[in-house]
């Protein structure tokens, strides 16, 4: 296990946050954070000594931040908070993202901008290095405040309170601790407000699901070289002077990368002089619609990787100066658009598949065998397969309705104006389950294509890929039930047995 990431709330990589919470690495608090972290809680100390009237500190919180709260008082409001704002609902949020919020939230705070003690940030770090994970429900945020209520669900197990799960067991937080060897954390000034103010939920949703979307990008490369042997279509689009003549760099990487994988194909070769001028739109723009997807995905990263460095509590505190300042950095904003954005893209990827998988079973668009079948009429063969998905393809259209457009006012209007950042990344998760099964569908029916059109062959990477399904399915001898056979291969997509022949390691992640 290689050293642990040293958090100053402002190096943090992706790659280290996928180490984190997907390879348990585990996690420090960097000397110069811990004395960021003091310099900035002399700060919060000073000013309830000199009677300073500061929000969430001597104030309460939201619409009743005119209420003033006296010094003697201020531990109480913290423990208060904490336990107000866990209204959580719905199914947990998987043990990756848990493991992420407890990293991005112990980053944020390590910048120094809080005015928490270290104690705080160490607790955080403590949690994710034994393996106590809160158990966070998926719905209450909308965004606003940061994710109050997920992030509230971290805080009260920190205090003790609440359920965790500790080596894969689900119990109470306070049984957790002890068996740990740790002690509930006593909240002081401000620091109940500052754990539960963030976007640190919806951007580790959106880092865990950046990663599996990176992978079936990937993978619709892989099953669209597939498909266009299959169909015997023209890799002609793809050269590299039609895509400089329109340069975006996700155009220009599915078009190269669709080349290497119909490199030495046979059945290319088998039809070259065919009076077939133009292939279809979900073959020939195969570089255009990949593309956009992939500069989808680079901005929704360019996005993420400035909030995982970013302190998004309120208010900040600025030791160097002495200020304390309130400004709205935990507005999700700029994450629930770059969600959106990619959920839309997403639903694109599995709509071109689709479309794709509906020519090779179609009659009327397709040389090969109606539906594949064996005795077509006597069976349906795979006709079926792309009504399925069909409808896992027109799901994801509705799941890509952006959240970011609505608004919705809460806390007596204060919040008057939301962002809806954790519906949007709430929204990835089945839209990418979907895209999995949509893709491995569009594998399985190639691969059957390229099969019926041997002793001619396919490219040899893609024949890397047709016998990575093989591997999992058996060809299409009669007519069977075919769900197992999709989980299968679905399997091998989410897992990046197919993304990896682009990049030659065999293994993803």
């Amino acid at each position: 296990m290689p050293r642990p990431v040293q958090l100053t709330g402002r190096t943090l990589t992706r790659r280290e946050f996928e180490d984190v919470a997907f390879r348990g690495r585990r996690i420090a608090l960097a000397p110069a954070a811990r004395q960021a972290c003091a310099a900035s809680r002399a700060v919060i100390e000073r000013m309830i000594r000199d009677g300073e009237v500061v929000y969430g500190v001597t104030t309460g919180v939201g619409s009743l931040s005119t209420a003033r709260i006296q010094p003697v008082e201020a531990r109480r409001l913290q423990l208060n908070i904490v336990r107000s704002h866990a209204c959580g609902v719905g199914e947990p949020l998987e043990p990756e993202v848990v493991r992420g919020v407890l990293l991005l939230r112990a980053n944020g705070l390590a910048s120094g901008l809080s005015g928490v003690r270290p104690a705080v940030a160490l607790e955080l770090c403590e949690f994710l290095n034994r393996d106590v994970l809160p158990v966070i429900p998926s719905r209450g945020s909308v965004g606003a405040s940061g994710d109050l209520a997920p992030l509230a669900h971290v805080a009260l197990a920190l205090v003790g309170e609440g359920e965790v799960t500790y080596r894969g067991k689900r119990l109470s937080s306070a049984a957790a601790l002890a068996r740990a060897g740790l002690r509930p954390l006593e909240l002081q000034a401000k620091e109940g407000l500052s754990l539960v103010n963030g976007t640190q939920v919806m951007t580790a949703l959106g880092l865990v699901a950046l990663r599996r979307a990176s992978v079936l990008v990937d993978t619709a490369d892989v099953a669209g070289a597939l498909s266009l042997d299959a169909l015997r279509g023209s890799p002609a689009a793809f050269d590299e002077r039609l895509q400089r003549a329109r340069p975006h760099p996700g155009q220009l990487l599915s078009a190269r990368n669709l080349l290497r994988l119909n490199r030495g194909s046979s059945i290319r070769r088998s039809h070259l002089g065919c009076a077939r001028v133009q292939d279809a739109y979900s073959l020939r723009c195969m570089p255009q619609v990949h593309g956009a997807v992939r500069d989808a995905l680079a901005y929704l990263e360019r996005v993420l990787e400035i909030e995982m460095n970013s302190a998004t509590d309120n208010p900040l505190v600025f030791a160097r100066s002495g200020v304390i300042l309130s400004g709205g950095n935990f507005h999700g904003a700029p994450l629930a658009i770059a969600l959106d954005l990619a959920a839309l893209a997403l639903a694109q990827l599995g709509g071109i598949s689709e479309r794709r998988t509906d020519r090779m079973v179609n009659p009327l668009t397709s040389d090969l065998p109606p539906f594949l079948a064996r005795s077509p009429g006597l069976e349906s063969g795979l006709m079926l397969v792309q009504v399925a998905a069909a409808a896992l393809a027109s799901e994801n259209k509705l799941l890509a309705h952006p959240a970011s457009v609505d608004s919705i006012p809460t806390s007596g209007n204060k919040e008057d104006f939301v962002s809806m950042g954790m519906g949007a990344a709430l929204k990835l998760g089945p839209i990418l389950k979907n895209l999995s099964a949509i893709l491995a569908m569009e594998l399985m029916v190639a691969a059957e294509g390229i099969d019926r059109l041997a002793p001619l062959a396919t490219g040899r990477l893609a024949e890397v890929a047709r016998k990575r399904v093989r591997s999992a399915v058996r060809p299409l001898a009669h007519d069977r039930p075919l769900s197992a056979d999709i989980a299968r291969v679905a399997e091998l997509v989410t897992n990046g047995q197919f993304a990896d022949i682009l990049s030659g390691t065999g293994r993803h992640g």
